[in-house]
């Protein structure tokens, strides 16, 4: 048996309504945001019930436009967490921003109790990010933004389909961002973003810095750049969100018997703990794993692809020593850098593959 990572063969195994639907853009000549671009977006923020949602070419543009709407820039600092990938902090740099690095929980999510000794007189924003398609403490975060005055752009990126407290990651905050690279819960063919807000002005501010600033053919307002989600990919993405909620489902099937079958069987292997009443998206099934560089090589051995998300911290990478605070002891995120390990449970594999997992993870501890 193989229990495989990279599901998009089967994902995209059948086009055909894709494919009818790109033949209707090619006759349209619609090749430039267009009517297809903007019936996603209206779709996109009625599945998320919010008032605005701006598509991007991708996830980083997406969360370079939220900093940039809420006005951030250099001498500001961000906070946000120090396992997430590379765009996270990245976005905070390419704004002239200076991220400030905390360390992550036993969930593998922002460590909230961190967060307030971050702040300082500097303090522009938080990025909370919902790693792996988990969340974080949404509601303790939003305390400390009013409290502390500071503005909230959740990294949703993994977090399309999934709820907290019955809402959708990404409305929560005041910007946020959302990815649908192939990784992601809801992927296009390459890569594509969203950036989702309430504010009916910074809507309007992101609508035309991502157009180079136009406001129309002949007219721009201000200096803006191309982040334009491409129409072919607008049209990817609307079939696939109409498949989403299925996808989430069988991913969320194939998480439970793995955790109901990992949990507590053994002091080797830690699985979070599930917080009752959120969904997850399980864009990344992780747990903790003692001797997880041979328990890996092993499952591969066995057809079993598994991966790491990730083996090293970004508090930890050379690109963080210029300009990035690290404000953590980051005990957490170095401990589980070690141990963590990523198994497959996308909506293309069955409870006879999560057996399958089981068993071979019981055989290389002998359990």
């Amino acid at each position: 048996m193989k229990v495989f990572y990279n599901y998009l063969p089967n994902e995209f195994s059948d086009v055909e309504a894709i494919i009818a639907d790109w033949k209707k853009l090619i006759k349209s000549s619609d090749f430039t945001l267009g009517e297809f671009v903007s019936n996603f977006e209206d779709k996109f923020k009625k599945f998320l019930n919010v008032k605005h949602c701006i598509s991007t070419n991708n996830g980083t543009d997406a969360l370079i436009l939220s900093l940039k709407s809420l006005g951030i820039g250099p001498g500001d600092q961000v906070i946000t967490v120090t396992n997430t990938f590379y765009a996270t902090v990245g976005a905070i740099v390419a704004v002239g921003a200076t991220p400030v690095l905390i360390d992550c929980d036993n969930r593998f999510q922002i460590k909230v109790n961190d967060i307030e000794k971050a702040i300082t007189n500097k303090t522009k924003a938080i990025i909370p990010v919902h790693w792996g398609g988990a969340s974080p403490d949404m509601k303790s975060i939003m305390d400390i933004s009013v409290k502390h005055n500071i503005f909230i752009i959740e990294d949703s990126c993994m977090g399309i389909g999934a709820l907290v407290d019955g809402k959708a990651p990404g409305t929560f905050g005041n910007v946020n961002a959302f990815s649908m690279h192939p990784l992601k819960s809801l992927n296009v063919m390459g890569d594509g973003g969203m950036v989702v807000t309430d504010d009916d002005k910074l809507a309007a501010w992101m609508k035309k810095y991502r157009n180079h600033g136009m406001i129309d053919r002949d007219h721009i307002e201000f200096w803006g750049v191309n982040m334009r989600l491409q129409p072919l990919q607008a049209i990817v993405a609307s079939h696939r969100l109409d498949q989403l909620n299925e996808t989430i489902k069988k991913r969320n099937e194939n998480a439970k018997y793995l955790d109901n079958n990992l949990q507590n069987i053994s002091k080797n292997i830690i699985i979070p703990k599930r917080v009752y009443g959120n969904v997850e998206t399980f864009a990344l099934y992780m747990g903790l794993f003692n001797n997880r560089d041979e328990l890996k090589s092993f499952l591969i051995s066995k057809n079993i692809e598994v991966k790491v998300h990730y083996p090293i911290p970004l508090h930890k990478q050379k690109a963080a020593h210029d300009n990035c605070i690290c404000s953590s002891d980051f005990k957490n995120a170095e401990d589980q850098a070690n141990k963590i390990l990523t198994i497959p449970v996308h909506q293309f594999l069955g409870i006879e593959h999560m057996k399958y997992v089981v068993e071979k993870i019981k055989e290389f501890y002998k359990i």
